[in-house]
């Protein structure tokens, strides 16, 4: 933890399931960061009960040691693991830059709470990305555990869904040379996450990606030795910041930072919205054929029966799932409304209806081959037909619960 006297230590968190390409960042960023350190926990050993944690530099590993599981969790051992490793690489003083690299299935959102929460500066997130493998690691239905990727016993995580969370939190996506990508392959990757930095880097040999020109040379003091020089654009973008809670925001379904409409080289994003509430026996009916029908979807719905709860909706590798992410601010009286953060409120006021308020469907559709016709035939048959919307609201929440064990209500 930071505190009075420990020098600053700047964090970088590099996670993702496309191991090379995050190696490849990993040695990206130590070669342009003189004095940098890796810090990685292997939790592959997690099934002899520890985890192997090794500190390293450009030159080969400084240190090694074992965590012990926590609760028969290797991902709680790298949580009780990481802050004082990294307090000790503060005191130990003279590291400009701490990277943390993540074990394949490990998700950078759990991890950079903990470093902040921890004491540290969180100063970047990127997840390093083969683009020629997005689209078969989303269309990757299997457990976690079948390719021994599992965090946890208890982890019942598939390799698309972890695949998508780890692609769609991180700002900074660092790109492997890939020759087997081609146009439809990096579209993709742009419509998942449009506001993504993409950055290329070298697919194992940091010296096969040269350091990006700078866009204004202009004299300026040397840096301290205490002090990163970026030398590269991936350094630089390791470097540039990043707020812990504004990304979480982002990911929240009733605020969150979703693709916008698109279509481009064979991949469609299509964005799709209405006022007026899902049938729950004709959407349950329908969810097979619309889990199916992308690559990757996602956003918030809203049920006739539950007029009060914003659901999720987060769709990757043919599954779904669904689950209520609080209220509609719409069912809050008034005074509850300082308790919300302030990006929930702004995200409901810009899209209040005078009747329904914040309450909506927002789902976004991405994939190659979209049927995008097909689509919102499909999503507009499950919407109540006008006789059933004119019977009002009791009439809606006498409908039958369809959803009640999707929901485990």
């Amino acid at each position: 933890m930071s505190g009075p006297g420990r020098p600053a230590l700047p964090v970088v968190i590099v996670g993702g399931l496309h191991a090379d390409a995050r190696k490849a960042a990993v040695a990206r960023l130590l070669a342009d960061v003189p004095g940098s350190v890796v810090l990685h926990h292997d939790l592959a050993t997690a099934t002899a009960g520890t985890v192997v944690r090794t500190v390293r530099d450009a030159t080969g590993i400084v240190s090694a040691g074992e965590a012990p599981l926590v609760n028969d969790c290797a991902c709680c051992a790298l949580r009780e693991d990481l802050v004082p490793e990294l307090a000790r690489l503060a005191d130990a003083g003279g590291t400009p830059l701490a990277v943390v690299e993540l074990w394949d299935s490990v998700e950078p959102k759990a991890m950079a709470e903990v470093v902040t929460a921890g004491g540290f500066t969180v100063t970047g997130v990127i997840t390093a990305v083969d683009p020629a493998l997005v689209l078969p690691y989303l269309g990757n239905g299997d457990d976690l555990a079948e390719g021994g990727l599992a965090a946890a016993a208890t982890d019942q995580r598939t390799v698309a869904d972890t695949f998508a969370r780890q692609l769609e939190y991180a700002p900074v996506l660092a790109l492997a040379d890939s020759p087997e990508a081609d146009d439809e392959d990096r579209e993709l990757l742009a419509q998942l996450h449009p506001t993504a930095r993409r950055v290329p880097i070298g697919h194992g040999d940091p010296a096969g990606s040269p350091p990006a020109p700078s866009a204004s040379p202009s004299p300026q003091a040397p840096p301290r030795p205490s002090e990163p020089s970026p030398s590269s654009e991936l350094a630089r973008a390791a470097l540039a910041g990043f707020d812990v809670e504004a990304a979480a925001a982002a990911q929240h379904p009733a605020c969150a930072l979703l693709p916008a409409e698109a279509d481009a080289h064979g991949v469609t994003t299509l964005v799709w919205h209405s006022r007026r509430p899902f049938h729950p026996e004709r959407l349950y009916a329908a969810l097979e054929d619309l889990t199916c029908a992308a690559a990757r979807s996602r956003g918030r719905f809203w049920l006739a029966d539950k007029a009060d709860t914003l659901l999720h909706w987060d769709a990757a590798g043919g599954a779904l799932c669904v689950e209520g992410a609080g209220p509609w601010l719409a069912s809050l009286p008034d005074a509850a409304w300082e308790l919300v953060p302030p990006v929930r409120r702004a995200a409901a006021a810009l899209d209040w209806h005078p009747e329904h308020g914040d309450r909506c469907q927002h789902l976004v559709f991405t994939s190659p081959g979209l049927d995008r016709d097909g689509l919102e035939r499909l999503l507009e048959s499950c919407l109540l037909t006008d006789a059933e919307y004119a019977a009002g609201r009791a009439a809606w929440e006498r409908l039958p619960s369809a959803f009640d064990t999707l929901l485990e209500v």
